[in-house]
């Protein structure tokens, strides 16, 4: 039931947000505690402010009022992604460069399973660290299982 309307949702938000000079990070649709909850997180080059949230939320309402997409009640939440974001692709990697990053590898490197550095580049499909003792590393991105902003 949640896939057809975070798909619509995602279509939707991909064309409102750069016309707001923001970009959609994450669409979930899900049953909570409290009831369904509809939760967008968004991003932008600076950051996002609170006056963005409540403009995208406010477009957001209007479109699923007229498009009827939910039958049921349910919460809208817009926020950012937080401090500490989830890096989903490389495309969030170029975009990071030079900021601390935590990676929990699939498998060991050099007897590790998670690193904590510096993202210094992304060069095709691997990403390139630099560790707290100063070590470079070299990792593929299908070796990553998670990656996130880390403080």
């Amino acid at each position: 039931m949640s896939e057809p309307v975070v798909a619509r949702v995602q279509t939707f938000a991909e064309t409102l947000l750069p016309s707001m000079g923001l970009e959609l990070v994450e669409v979930q649709f899900r049953l909570e505690g409290h009831g369904w909850v509809l939760r967008l997180f968004i991003d932008g080059k600076d950051g996002v402010t609170l006056d963005d949230c409540s403009r995208v939320s406010r477009e957001l309402s209007d479109y699923l009022d007229v498009e009827d997409l939910i039958a049921q009640a349910y919460h809208l939440e817009v926020s950012s992604p937080g401090l500490e974001r989830v890096l989903r692709n490389l495309d969030d990697c170029q975009r990071n460069i030079g900021k601390k990053i935590k990676v929990k590898l699939r498998e060991d490197v050099a007897d590790q399973r998670v690193l904590i550095g510096a993202l210094r580049q992304v060069e095709g499909e691997t990403v390139e660290i630099v560790l707290e003792d100063g070590t470079q590393c070299q990792i593929a991105w299908d070796q990553i299982r998670k990656a996130r902003l880390s403080l």
